[in-house]
């Protein structure tokens, strides 16, 4: 039985790839939004027609990537959000929240500094992750039983 999981959040690191190459051999599926910032920016426009006003360009590329992401959080068995450092992902909060309320399996990933901030979204999480490496462990564990190497 193939698990599909959805990678979403932080889009400034490899986590993705990190996940991806450690679940190698797993009966894994993955899912994501797209990480070209500038063509996840642009796809409104690009689609729909330039708008002169800023808000109006953003909100069209948000509505259409809302499409995608809503999409590929329905099909996900688990959800996997990413907070990272460099930016404040709202869409993160939101897409965690999402996963939550269609009672997705949910994994937050995040450093040990966000603990406080990101509190409300961790107790909607079954997990809370500080590595790549632990959520390869954590789909490990949920497809085959066994534990992590070592212990």
């Amino acid at each position: 039985m193939t698990l599909r999981v959805y990678l979403s959040g932080e889009i400034h690191t490899d986590w993705r790839d990190q996940i991806m190459t450690g679940a190698t051999g797993l009966d894994v599926e993955f899912d994501a939004p797209v990480t070209d910032h500038d063509a996840s920016d642009d796809c409104g426009v690009a689609i729909l027609g330039e708008e002169s006003s800023k808000y109006w360009h953003d909100h069209k590329g948000a509505m259409v990537n809302a499409i995608r992401t809503r999409r590929g959080i329905t099909q996900a068995d688990v959800v996997v959000v990413r907070f990272g450092d460099k930016y404040k992902q709202w869409n993160a909060a939101f897409d965690a929240g999402y996963a939550a309320a269609l009672g997705k399996s949910l994994i937050v990933l995040h450093p040990p500094e966000h603990q406080h901030a990101l509190k409300e979204v961790d107790a909607a999480a079954l997990a809370v992750a500080e590595t790549p490496a632990q959520v390869v462990d954590i789909l490990k564990y949920v497809l085959t039983g066994e534990l992590p190497a070592g212990r």
